[in-house]
């Protein structure tokens, strides 16, 4: 702990330094600002700058990624989030998918514009030594002017995990750039992950954790690192990068305004612009599993190798989408933007896996290859038509739609449509914000679904596009801090994993109602936050769900000179119901009918603090350990993390 306080200490000499330097610099400048990028065309939408201190403490712990949320139990480890309404389609690259909230993507892709160069640097860390928990990350842009921006990210994770061989790393690194002219307009990134999963394949009897006095002769307390585990000697391994770059080049006439009687000023009114957009992905998976015991005790079939498992699947893509827009606004006619555009993507897959000549005794154990002809490599080439629809610059009332067609190989017959509409209500003195939303679309199942070798699981799959419906709306009411949202969706031929952990396809229509509730009170300087979400489904064996989730916030701010406090309790909590199980050898998370997961509240206690530039934090996770029960998993044979002390510390050194 002595060796984790030390960068600790070495960055809150660095924060004083920052705060004295902030208060001597008190010069006036502009506001800074971030912004993202909505696809396909690379539109620009607001965004924020992590500056703000409250809840800081909160984003260090597994279950806070949502108020209902599968885990493997680990920092950094594999996760599913179980609020329908929020989750993504299986990707291309199905793998991705389980370790989306520590891995950069084009939705997390940001642009600053700070005046000033800015440099977030933050250090958090937890737990002992044999459980420790550490994560650094920084951020870094500077304007070279006012047109043109430069930036850098590196996030670096490792986290031991409080039960035996879940080790998890992850480095994360990317670069970008923007430059926003009066003709030409540039945004593009580059990222690269690198994560390394230690997996144990859950704990060997539940009982450790809900009563370990049956297999402890009568003791009672254990020790989470001495419980045994079914796997010791597997993990998996992830790369992955992306290249996103944005061009955009206006049309228009130059508008002539009298400043005074020498000068004249030229501004451009753009009318039509062209637009080229390429980003590629790359990834590659290896799974290995090195013991032969485990090899054929832990998984039902082994078609190639009995003794040990080397699994590789690569996968990389490249999309070219060119479009041409007319531009909402140039005169008082063009009361919208419109724009057309073709995508052209390239995709190519490849899977290998150690293979044997077993002997007949080897024979014994394992299972003939179903699939001796399956086709190990592909190559695809896709091409979409599309158009956009926007409204930007409304005061009162905007929207946004995108639809697109597939036209060649794997795509041929998709269709995409996603809109949404918002306005605002004179309502009691105020403005009441509303929002619309909605898409229908019909995708054809991703490659990796259809058709997969390894040493556990083949299967070679026929699947039907999947047709989903989805309609909503939202409201918030400012003087009550209410904000409510409602969707429906019906979903034909939707695709999951099942009880053997292999993909299927539910052939008939499966509906879902989710609705959520975001009611926060206030009373001097108590706060209590509140998110309720309900949701259920006609086919819960297809689609599983909680059908209650909550995270409540109780706490209190105060200022102490120039000292920024917040104090106070967190709880997520969901309801009963058949979890999902983790299977290591694919990452994927399957439906399992046997077992309960739920009706645990998950408590921290946190104090986060701000001082001019420098958040810090210190909070103890799942304080409530041993005093509302014992049945903490968040899957089957998965436990959540013990009781743990955190710390942590961010700086804004924005000079």
């Amino acid at each position: 702990m002595t060796k984790k306080i030390l960068p600790f200490l070495i960055l809150g000499c660095l924060a004083l330094c920052a705060a004295l330097s902030g208060e001597a610099k008190k010069t006036r400048l502009e506001p800074s600002y971030a912004w993202k990028l909505v696809p396909p065309l690379g539109l620009r939408e607001p965004a924020t700058i992590h500056t703000l201190f409250e809840n800081y403490s909160l984003e260090f712990i597994p279950q806070e990624v949502s108020s209902a949320y599968a885990a493997t139990g680990n920092y950094c480890a594999e996760g599913r989030n179980m609020l329908f309404m929020e989750r993504e389609p299986i990707s291309d690259f199905f793998f991705d998918d389980a370790i989306k909230p520590w891995i950069p993507s084009e939705s997390k892709a940001k642009f600053y514009n700070t005046r000033i160069p800015m440099t977030l640097l933050s250090y958090n860390f937890g737990g002992g030594k044999e459980i420790g928990q550490d994560r650094f990350s920084t951020i870094f842009s500077a304007n070279a002017n006012a047109r043109m921006q430069i930036g850098a990210m590196i996030d670096y994770i490792y986290s031991k995990g409080s039960y035996n061989y879940q080790a998890a790393k992850d480095l994360n690194w990317g670069v970008s750039a923007s430059y926003l002219g009066e003709r030409y307009e540039f945004q593009g990134y580059f990222t690269h992950f690198n994560m390394l999963l230690k997996e144990n394949g859950g704990i060997t009897d539940d009982l450790y954790i809900t009563d370990p006095a049956v297999v402890q002769g009568g003791n009672t307390s254990v020790n989470a690192k001495d419980i045994p585990t079914n796997l010791t000697d597997a993990f998996n391994r992830i790369r992955g990068t992306e290249l996103y770059l944005n061009n955009r080049y206006k049309l228009g006439f130059w508008k002539e305004e009298q400043v005074n009687d020498t000068t004249v000023k030229r501004t451009l009114v753009p009318v039509t612009s062209l637009i080229w957009t390429l980003k590629y992905n790359d990834g590659i998976h290896k799974f290995r599993n090195l013991n032969a015991t485990q090899n054929l005790e832990f998984w039902e079939n082994t078609y190639l190798n009995p003794d040990y498992t080397v699994d590789v699947q690569d996968y990389w893509k490249l999309r070219n989408t060119v479009g041409i827009s007319l531009l909402e606004g140039f005169n008082k006619y063009a009361k919208a933007g419109l724009a057309a555009y073709l995508t052209h993507e390239i995709r190519s897959y490849d899977m290998t896996s150690e293979e044997l000549a077993p002997t007949e005794a080897q024979m014994e154990t394992m299972r003939p290859n179903p699939y001796p002809d399956m086709m190990r490599q592909e190559k695809q080439n896709l091409l979409w038509v599309g158009a956009q629809l926007t409204k930007q610059q409304g005061r009162l009332f905007n929207y946004n739609v995108t639809g697109e067609i597939g036209l060649v190989g794997p795509a041929a017959g998709e269709i995409k449509v996603n809109g949404e509409i918002t306005t605002r209500i004179p309502l009691f003195g105020d403005t009441v914000p509303v929002r619309a939303f909605g898409h229908f679309t019909n995708l054809s199942a991703p490659w990796l679904m259809q058709h997969y070798w390894s040493n556990h699981f083949m299967w070679d799959n026929n699947f039907h596009k999947t047709r989903s419906l989805r309609l909503g709306g939202e409201i918030a009411i400012p003087w009550t801090n209410t904000r409510f949202s409602a969707a429906v969706e019906n979903v034909q031929n939707q695709l999951y994993f099942d009880e053997n952990a292999l993909p299927a396809q539910y052939g008939g229509s499966a509906q879902v109602f989710s609705a959520t509730l975001r009611q926060n009170f206030k009373f001097g300087v108590l706060h209590w936050d509140n998110l309720v979400t309900y949701q259920t489904c006609t086919q819960d064996a297809v689609i599983p769900m909680p059908k209650l989730a909550i995270n409540t916030n109780l706490y209190v701010t105060f200022r102490i000179a120039t000292l920024f406090v917040q104090f106070g309790a967190n709880c997520d909590y969901f309801t009963k119901y058949k979890g999902v199980d983790f299977q290591p050898a694919t990452m994927s998370f399957y439906n399992q009918r046997k077992v309960d997961i739920g009706n645990y509240p998950f408590v921290n206690v946190y104090l986060n603090c701000k001082l001019s530039r420098t958040r810090f934090y210190i909070m103890m996770s799942h304080v409530n350990q041993g005093m509302t029960g014992s049945n903490y998993f968040s899957m089957p044979h998965y436990p959540m993390n013990p009781r743990r002390l955190q710390m942590g510390l961010s700086i804004d050194f924005a000079n």
